[in-house]
């Protein structure tokens, strides 16, 4: 039968018997903590010993580290050999009773350094993966008949058919803002005919493909990130692997021609929904007739005005299509990390969408389109 462990107190000897053993470690301290210990010196006697393990040398040893914090001197006696080892290993790696060790607190700067590093990290992986699927899909293109094309309908559908919906409803609102927001100025000059030129040049050129795309960055590709990411999780782009289907072709070329189709098809949607809603707005605030609307319209916004807005379409979905395939790439772990990373590619994907449609803003002035 398993006894317990004993102590007793004899003047400045403390007798020590039966098990120091975790399995009774609760009950010793407990014993430990009822003692009132004289002062001065104290001996521990260990003859009475019957075992004694690693916790139980433990526990010696952290009591005999706070007695000689208190000042006062403690030995041991009666103790065998094995036990007097095992409290000497105990004591050589158990360390003394001191400050809590505190984690490592960069300073500022160092910070800073750090997380530019760590981003720098970032780009360079996401440089890497965009010539990665750059070359995957020039050898797509070079031999077509390998192209995976239900994959590439079922795409097209997700991220083209059914977006039709939200993005002929926000153009539409948009350019019934414009139209009243532009149709009040001009009103007060007697140039409501102008109005036209407003809406149709600020949708075809600028507003038409950038909320497209916003909206598309924000439907579609966090969709890519959350299905490439959930596939890491369950372990499914490994099994593609093992099969020798690589990931890129299987995962990542579909939705990118896909993208890069729909996309400019969601645009021209966009500009028409919006060209309905600044005439709608046109007649209703301004009395100007859908004829007259469409006529100035035609005068107003050249060929090159129209097509410099579908020509930024495919470079936006290229954009949000390889932000949100290699932000699903960089989930690990866990579920939380797919819903981390699929918020970074919204982000970064609007972001970027941005940018870059400024730097065509640039580029075309500079070239007079």
């Amino acid at each position: 039968m398993h006894g317990r462990a004993e102590l007793t107190l004899s003047g400045s000897t403390l007798e020590c018997g039966g098990h120091w053993t975790a399995r009774d470690l609760a009950h010793t301290e407990r014993e430990l903590s009822r003692l009132e210990l004289p002062a001065g010196d104290i001996s521990f006697d260990l003859s009475r010993l019957r075992q004694l393990d690693t916790v139980g040398a433990w526990l010696l040893y952290r009591t005999s580290l706070l007695l000689e914090a208190q000042g006062r001197s403690v030995s041991y006696q009666g103790l065998e050999e094995r036990g007097a080892r095992l409290l000497a290993l105990v004591e050589k790696t158990g360390g003394s009773l001191g400050e809590p060790p505190r984690p490592y607190a960069p300073g500022a700067l160092e910070d800073i350094g750090r997380k530019t590093v760590k981003h720098l990290e970032i780009y360079r992986d996401f440089a890497a993966f965009i010539g990665n699927m750059t070359i995957v899909a020039l050898r797509a293109l070079l031999h077509p008949t390998k192209l995976r094309w239900r994959e590439i309908v079922k795409e097209l559908q997700l991220a083209g058919f059914n977006a039709l919906p939200i993005v002929g409803l926000l153009a539409f609102l948009m350019g019934i803002v414009i139209a009243y927001q532009g149709g009040v100025v001009l009103r007060d000059y007697g140039a409501n005919i102008f109005v036209a030129d407003l809406v149709g040049l600020a949708m075809l050129r600028e507003l038409a493909p950038l909320i497209t795309a916003i909206i598309v960055a924000g439907r579609t590709g966090s969709a890519y990130t959350a299905q490439i990411g959930t596939m890491i999780v369950t372990e499914e782009v490994d099994a593609l692997r093992s099969l020798g289907v690589a990931p890129m072709e299987m995962l990542v070329l579909p939705k990118l021609i896909a993208l890069v189709i729909a996309l400019p098809l969601l645009t021209v949607f966009a500009d028409i929904t919006g060209l309905l809603g600044g005439m709608f707005m046109a007649n209703a605030l301004l009395g100007l007739s859908a004829p007259s609307f469409v006529e100035r319209l035609t005068e107003a916004v050249a060929l090159k005005s129209y097509l410099s807005g579908i020509g930024k379409a495919p470079v936006f979905a290229a954009i949000i299509a390889a932000v949100g395939c290699f932000q699903g790439f960089q989930v690990f772990g866990s579920a939380e990390s797919v819903g981390r990373q699929t918020t970074v590619s919204v982000v970064q994907a609007i972001f970027l969408v941005i940018v870059v449609d400024a730097a065509f803003s640039v580029a075309f002035s500079k070239l007079g389109i």
